[in-house]
């Protein structure tokens, strides 16, 4: 029983309707705190990479492999994290908050699920997987101590995830990013005390993270429970039923799955991405680095195309569920157009200023000029990158997740084979940087078609 006090502290928050009102106001509204939160969690990778990268070029890839894996991880917290954004989503916009109750217990138990087995999985098989990158022994013993530690923090990280996807749907965007922001705080205090005064390298990077992400649980935890409560309270943990279950993995499992795959195809790009640096002269690690951490610099043009699409799906998923197709395309046409300034705004940023920017994470100069070179050519794609994660958001949003799923596997697995081709004939590490960057357009390209062909078919279904 909760006592006197505690009731009086518990606040219930009022989802917001996205059936009603300015759509742009609505859009921006929700998309800023979504974009500022994903931009935190690059923050977190970007904080370790700056101050590991005073260390050499060799911690910066010892990270840079591990960062892969939670990529990967982050991928499939999707299945919960999309999941609970369209099916709350959906159930708010036809006013059934008991079903949006319920469907915020089964995601938030089966990401705990899901957070122990993927643990587990990575503790038994790091090794194997360092192994496939072909880097120096003392590489991967830095990469394996890194992984262990950060193990530690993935159920606090697939339940904090979940949380804020339970927001997201809600339309309370704002919720995730407080709790995101005060994580990086800690994360960025931490960083420099650990890996410096301490002498703990790239241990203390890992702990630094581990600890910031048991301290988003647990505000997490307290704003679901007592701060901002959801649909009158719901229980956290449930026994599964499979009524909800499959609609949960019906509309998350794709998104999940076309992610992780991408991050396969990434891992198979940083092996050629070694052995090309190998044969250009330079050490293996170099390639990794570049790919790994030019990656993540890039998110700083994906986290705001993902903010968009996330508000996007937020919006269209309440009006779907209501039959307001007009909402639903207006809501698109300003994600477009938004996406489309900022991506104009990465290009000039990556093609003119690439070896500077990268020089700010890693300051080793033969390691920010193949950095440079990255940025440079994947400088290009980045508009029509952006506007296929917009058009994602809109088909998460009324519940087709396939179509961006076959979109993104087909265009990513297709680097594999002309990857494999360009190494093949002696190109060197820029044929896969053009590969990456063409393959983006590509995909960008399809989903825009895509979009113009479906477009009357989903006006239809909107307004049965």
């Amino acid at each position: 029983m909760l006592s006197l006090q505690q009731e009086k502290n518990r606040q219930v928050a009022q989802a917001l309707n996205l059936t009603v009102g300015d759509v742009r106001k609505q859009l921006v509204r929700i998309a800023l705190p979504i974009m500022g939160t994903s931009f935190i969690h690059m923050a977190y990778s970007f904080t370790d990479m700056a101050w590991l990268g005073r260390l050499g070029s060799e911690a910066v890839a010892a990270v840079g492999v591990v960062s892969v894996l939670i990529w990967l991880a982050y991928s499939i917290s999707y299945i919960n994290k999309t999941g609970s954004e369209v099916t709350v989503g959906q159930s708010l916009g036809q006013e059934q908050q008991d079903r949006a109750a319920h469907y915020a217990s089964h995601n938030i138990t089966i990401s705990i699920l899901i957070s122990l087995v993927l643990g587990l999985i990575y503790f038994l098989f790091g090794r194997n997987i360092f192994a496939f990158y072909k880097l120096s022994p003392e590489v991967e013993e830095l990469s394996f101590s890194y992984l262990k530690i950060v193990l530690l923090g993935f159920p606090c990280t697939f339940f904090s995830i979940t949380v804020s996807g339970i927001y997201n749907g809600s339309g309370l965007s704002h919720i995730p990013f407080k709790v995101a922001a005060s994580g990086l705080v800690l994360n960025m205090i931490l960083d420099p005390l650990l890996i410096f005064v301490l002498g703990w390298g790239t241990e203390g990077a890992a702990w630094a993270t581990t600890i910031s992400q048991f301290v988003v649980f647990w505000l997490s935890y307290y704003y679901i429970r007592h701060k901002a409560q959801l649909f009158g309270g719901f229980p956290l943990l449930v026994h599964l039923r499979w009524i909800y279950v499959r609609e949960i993995l019906r509309i998350g499992l794709p998104v999940a799955i076309l992610n992780s795959l991408f991050v396969f195809v990434s891992i198979f790009l940083g092996r050629q991405a070694s052995s090309a640096a190998i044969h250009s002269g330079l050490p293996g690690h170099i390639g990794v680095a570049t790919l790994t951490t030019g990656g993540q610099l890039e998110g700083l043009t994906w986290n705001t195309s993902q903010g968009f699409a996330t508000a996007l799906s937020s919006i269209v998923a309440q009006n779907y569920a209501a039959g307001k197709p007009d909402r639903i395309f207006l809501a698109y046409k300003y994600t477009l157009m938004y996406t489309s300034i900022f991506g104009g705004l990465g290009t000039l940023l990556f093609v003119f200023w690439g070896s500077q920017f990268y020089s700010l994470i890693v300051p080793e100069p033969m390691a920010y000029q193949a950095g440079g070179v990255y940025l440079r050519i994947i400088g290009f794609s980045q508009l029509l990158m952006m506007c296929e994660i917009a058009t994602q958001g809109l088909f998460y949003g009324c519940g087709r997740s396939m179509p961006p799923a076959i979109i993104s596997i087909v265009g990513n697995y297709l680097r594999i084979p002309v990857a494999i081709y360009c190494i093949n004939r002696g190109m060197g590490l820029e044929a896969i940087w053009w590969i990456i960057s063409i393959s983006s357009m590509f995909k960008g390209s399809v989903a825009l078609f895509w979009m113009f062909i479906l477009r009357k078919k989903l006006l239809h279904r909107v307004s049965l």
